[in-house]
């Protein structure tokens, strides 16, 4: 898998994909309430905040915001459909990560691979995957984004089933596809930025004398991957979520360039902060998890 510079992976397909969607939900699980607020924190317009300033301030400050107004429970807002999405969408982009860069170097290929090969398996497995889970992401956007109503206003939906189902038959099939294009190069770029650099950070600290592939290593390199990920991610991040929150935008440049000149260029960083600790917090879980469940079914493959 993502370690060191050998191509070859030393468990089974189902083995890694089992491992991999474990690693990404439980992940999921944890830091969910930051992702919920980077939702928010993106989705607040420049125009809609000024007449009583931003309702949401900082990732503390909306967590706590949602928290006191909604409920402790409204932070695991759309967990449901995000669970969904790490089965299908972590399991296939790091399941996959090995044999598709074992095709682009080849069978007789010794040695470290190339961070240009990793990029291009990473860009290739993070479009495929999200390619097929999309109406997962689109389902836990929606949810995440409705705030606290007003009494007697119904929920537009109840729950995550009923929002595949609703959307599907007020908006037709295609609509759980809505967001597609700056969805697939969004996790297209975080996935090739996450396992690359990981891979890449790893193979480079395990070379310093005194590091060993241990706790520690996985932890600088799940920090580092989610640093460089935030970094490259975040302004198609911004366009992803507020095309999926609201469906009057006519596409990606359409709402790339309203952002633009609406809220001005900063808008496309809008919730780095929440982004990176979400991001960089969620890849410290899911590789530390990851690198222990691969342990665990390969002890198991390998009795």
């Amino acid at each position: 898998m993502v370690s060191g510079g050998d191509s070859k992976s030393d468990i089974s397909f189902p083995g890694i994909f089992a491992s991999s969607a474990f690693a990404a939900c439980f992940a999921e699980i944890c830091t969910i309430p930051l992702d919920t607020a980077k939702v928010r924190l993106q989705l607040q317009k420049k125009i809609a905040a000024a007449d009583h300033g931003p309702k949401y301030r900082g990732m503390l400050g909306t967590v706590a915001t949602i928290a006191r107004e909604e409920g402790l429970a409204s932070l695991w807002k759309g967990i449901v459909p995000g669970l969904h999405r790490q089965c299908l969408f972590g399991g296939l982009r790091i399941g996959l990560y090995e044999p598709i860069k074992n095709l682009y170097v080849g069978d007789n290929f010794v040695g470290d691979v190339p961070l240009t090969t990793k990029i291009l398996a990473g860009l290739t497995t993070g479009a495929v995957a999200i390619s097929i889970a999309n109406p997962t992401d689109l389902v836990k956007v929606r949810l995440q984004a409705e705030g606290k109503l007003a009494p007697g206003v119904p929920r537009r939906y109840s729950g995550a089933l009923n929002a595949y189902s609703t959307i599907a038959r007020q908006e037709g099939v295609r609509a759980l596809w809505t967001g597609l294009g700056p969805n697939v190069a969004r996790n297209a770029i975080i996935n090739a930025a996450e396992l690359a650099s990981y891979d890449q950070v790893k193979q480079t600290i395990l070379k310093i004398p005194g590091f060993t592939d241990n706790v520690v290593t996985h932890l600088l390199s799940g920090l580092g991957a989610g640093f460089v990920a935030v970094c490259v991610g975040s302004p198609v991040d911004v366009v992803k979520s507020r095309m999926m929150g609201d469906p009057s935008y006519k596409g990606t440049i359409d709402c790339f360039v309203k952002t633009l000149k609406n809220d001005g260029p900063f808008s496309f960083y809008k919730g780095f902060i929440p982004n990176f600790g979400r991001l960089g917090s969620w890849n410290v879980i899911m590789f530390l998890t990851l690198e222990q469940a691969k342990k665990f079914v390969k002890s198991i493959e390998s009795a």
